[in-house]
């Protein structure tokens, strides 16, 4: 009975209601969330990602990579921005599997999410302080090294005192209040738009298209063995896939938008739009930004760490090397505050439903803003931005970003194929749940128009399949080795996936009429974000995967040690995911 009663708690979902009552301030128009989603992404990844990419993973063909992180972040972009349309909450991802999947997902994704921001925080943090050293000959890296060495292989090579101190003054300016803030994220994106332009313009004068096929027996001798084969793209399409898993996190960041359900003042149009918006001025920006610099400058010879005042300085502009050098660190400077932003609204929302500490749910009376968890929050990443160097923050990142757009797309199929409860309770007599009638319904030979008992739970069946198999397949793709036996099983998980997509594309979904935004193409849209979400996770080295096991480890004793036993859901009827505010109520769980 015990195991029953877990199980029940485990699977437990909250209902999707109308309520747009909340303690923070609406006070975020369309124009202030897309500022606020080019803000938070378009930063570490213009200036700092793009020469390192290319300069030791993709080459040239770093633009393809660009081009495919793009399409799997607008997949998981499509998905978001139903389910903002649908849920106007705080907690983004977080709250979108809750009303969907059950509240141990939802707290999985949600101390995912919490992962990502300390991460995303810290990294940006950590590539400002690494990019303002290289304008100053490293002088800050070797003093701390002389100083203070740590001498531990998972960690940086030195405690980063600076970028400690800018994630600080960060959190003390979110604390103040959403209205400042956001005022000054407008400035500065402005300013990161502007310097942009300017690159790719500049740029452009000194590009000359040779660079980008340099055969290999033109590379210099010192630097041939680590240069892969030349031409545009030096180590492959193996090369242009690992180079999309890091180019990837150039795009996380856009679903901070999705955190503000409770501050914009017309959620349900304006989040969507501008998570659209925002993806797309992201993605011209990175591929401009990445095809100038690669044609100006030999993919070999690029700087890791500032590559555009570097490049700009073996083009001989001086004038645009110190210009970008100063718009970057304005751009930086939002990309900070873009990617901290999220991380309260995200504890808040775990801790007003009680998974988490309630402390973290406190909203100050003045500012409005969930202070305790901000200062939480900032404490947390300037630890993380002091301890780790930016290469393993970038791998931690990606794969909690990862595992929640995965689910987010999920979350979308599940709720598209639920069965409408208003129709059940008119239809009294279901449908016989017979071997024939199950297989027969597989293929919706009955001729459903709308989702039953049995249909949803098809679909169900045939998205765990989905995901199953489309995790077997990436990992034969990226560790298989190259047998006839490993085509032959590729070649039936190929087949196997396009039948489990027939079949859910058979089944019948019920009706999203009254959403102001829906996903287009469903069930392939979805089913190809999770595709390339998990495909872009098995490409993370093994360490990544470690860390991150430690950090659910952290999470699962905190929810079976409080969350399970103090969560909202647990005083009152366990309920299913619904819509229109109908809901489903089944027997009560307590603890």
């Amino acid at each position: 009975m015990g195991c029953a009663r877990i199980f029940a708690a485990l699977r437990r979902c909250k209902s999707l209601d109308n309520d747009s009552t909340t303690q923070l301030s609406r006070c975020l128009g369309l124009v202030d969330l897309t500022a606020l989603g080019v803000g938070s992404t378009l930063g570490l990844g213009v200036y700092v990602l793009a020469g390192a990419v290319a300069k030791s993973v993709a080459g040239p063909a770093v633009t393809l990579s660009f081009l495919v992180a793009a399409i799997a972040s607008a997949f998981a972009g499509l998905c978001y921005a139903e389910f903002a349309a649908r849920v106007p909450k705080a907690g983004s991802a977080y709250v979108y599997s809750y009303v969907s999947v059950g509240e141990f997902i939802a707290f999985t994704i949600g101390w995912n999410l919490i992962l990502e921001y300390v991460i995303g925080t810290a990294s940006v943090a950590k590539g400002m302080a690494n990019y303002i050293d290289s304008l100053c000959n490293n002088t800050m890296a070797r003093t701390m090294t002389a100083i203070a060495p740590i001498n531990v292989s998972f960690l940086a090579d030195y405690p980063d005192l600076f970028a400690f101190t800018l994630v600080l003054l960060i959190t003390v300016l979110l604390g103040v209040g959403v209205k400042e803030s956001t005022k000054l994220n407008n400035i500065f994106t402005v300013i990161n738009m502007v310097t942009v332009l300017v690159v790719v313009i500049a740029g452009a004068i000194k590009s000359d298209p040779a660079n980008w096929s340099i055969p290999q027996s033109e590379i210099p001798e010192d630097v041939r063995d680590s240069a892969g084969a030349g031409g545009f793209a030096p180590w492959g399409v193996a090369g242009v896939m690992a180079g999309a898993a890091k180019c990837f996190f150039g795009f996380v960041g856009f679903d901070c938008v999705a955190t503000t359900g409770e501050e914009a003042r017309n959620p349900r149009r304006d989040i969507p739009l501008s998570i659209m918006l925002s993806l797309a001025i992201i993605f011209a920006s990175y591929f401009s930004i990445a095809t100038v610099l690669t044609m100006m400058l030999p993919y070999y010879l690029q700087d890791a760490d500032a590559p555009f005042p570097y490049a700009f300085a073996r083009a001989g502009l001086p004038g645009v090397q110190w210009l970008v050098a100063c718009g970057a660190v304005c751009a930086l400077c939002t990309s900070l505050l873009g990617a901290m932003f999220p991380l309260p609204r995200v504890l808040y929302a775990m801790a007003s439903d009680k998974v988490l500490f309630r402390a973290l749910a406190r909203v100050h009376p003045r500012t409005q803003t969930p202070l305790v968890a901000t200062a939480l929050s900032g404490l947390l990443a300037a630890t993380m931005a002091a301890i780790f160097n930016l290469n393993q923050l970038i791998d931690m990142m990606s794969i909690g970003t990862l595992l929640a757009y995965t689910i987010v797309a999920t979350s979308v199929l599940i709720l598209r194929y639920e069965e409408d409860n208003r129709l059940k309770l008119q239809n009294s007599k279901p449908l016989p749940e017979t071997p024939y009638s199950v297989v027969r319904q597989t293929f919706n030979f009955l001729g459903l128009k709308e989702p039953t008992e049995l249909s949803a739970y098809i679909a169900k069946c045939t998205i765990a399949f989905l995901f199953a198999c489309a995790l077997v397949t990436c990992v034969l793709m990226r560790w298989g080795a190259a047998s006839a036996g490993t085509h032959v099983a590729l070649g039936a998980l190929g087949g196997a996936l396009l039948l489990l997509l027939l079949v859910l594309c058979r089944q019948p979904r019920r009706s999203v009429a009254h959403l102001t935004f829906t996903v287009p193409l469903v069930p392939l849209v979805p089913y190809l974000s999770v595709c390339m979400n998990v495909y872009l996770m098995v490409q993370l080295d093994y360490q990544t995967w470690v860390r991150f096991i430690i950090w659910l480890v952290i999470g699962y004793l905190i929810y079976f040690g409080y969350g399970i036993r103090h969560s909202k859901l647990g005083e009152m009827p366990v309920s299913k995911p619904v819509t229109n505010g109908v809901e489903q109520k089944s027997i009560v769980t307590k603890f």
